[in-house]
């Protein structure tokens, strides 16, 4: 089996996907406590780094996508596929599971 080496340009989202950068999450409470890694909650937002073509509709046309490439986004808590690439945190995404884009 050969070995592959993934970068972020190499990575191209298939369909209705988005590739999504992880924000850093928090390190400290409102108080000032600091928060072990157990205690983290994993992100919900981050930065569109690819997005797919979009979903491909009953004529074979394709939908357009809502987000593209630097949209900062909130997405589900629980939605797609966590991936790690050089210590940097992403998550491949349907479209479907991002709820907004925030600015």
């Amino acid at each position: 089996m050969a070995a592959v080496t993934l970068s972020v340009s190499t990575v191209k989202p298939l369909g209705e996907r988005v590739f999504v950068k992880v924000s850093e999450s928090e390190e400290k409470t409102a108080g000032g406590i600091l928060l072990p890694d157990t205690a983290k909650e994993k992100p919900q937002v981050g930065e569109v780094v690819a997005a797919g073509p979009g979903k491909r509709n009953d004529d074979g046309s394709r939908s357009e996508m809502e987000v593209k490439v630097g949209d900062k986004v909130l997405y589900s808590k629980y939605a797609g596929t966590d991936i790690k690439l050089g210590g940097d945190e992403y998550v491949l995404l349907a479209e479907k599971d991002i709820l907004a884009i925030v600015n």
